[in-house]
């Protein structure tokens, strides 16, 4: 099994969400910013890293939100979402082909990777709603 860890990255009621490019597994389908744990890294150290590659800024990254297995024909990986607040930078797109701030009512508007659909329906479930 593969250890990946993921951002939820927050800001004004909206999280950050990313388009994988293309030519990866699971090509264009939408994700949490991320990626596997190496050896000797704690998964709040990897989640710090995997956001200076893919989105060149620097995290202060908080308790888990979640955690969920799910076996993908290719690999199985157990995915821990972590809370993450953006210190600083401006972020940029360095892996991802397209980037998103959404509210919890706009997930149905995105395909996203099978891992995510019980982390989406929890984020549907217990995220604060803006009052209209």
């Amino acid at each position: 099994m593969t250890e990946v860890v993921a951002a939820l990255i927050c800001r004004e009621g909206r999280f950050l969400i990313c388009r994988r490019p293309a030519h990866k597994a699971r090509g264009l389908l939408w994700e949490f910013v991320g990626g596997k744990v190496e050896p000797g890294e704690t998964k709040a150290q990897a989640l710090a890293r995997e956001c200076r590659e893919e989105l060149a800024v620097e995290v202060d990254v908080g308790a888990p939100f979640m955690e969920v297995t799910h076996a993908y024909p290719d690999i199985t990986v157990h995915l821990t979402l972590l809370w993450a607040q953006i210190r600083s930078g401006e972020v940029r797109l360095l892996e991802h082909c397209d980037m998103r701030w959404i509210t919890p009512d706009e997930i149905g508007q995105f395909a996203f990777c099978p891992a995510d659909e019980e982390i989406l329906r929890r984020i549907e479930r217990e995220f604060p709603r803006k009052k209209a």
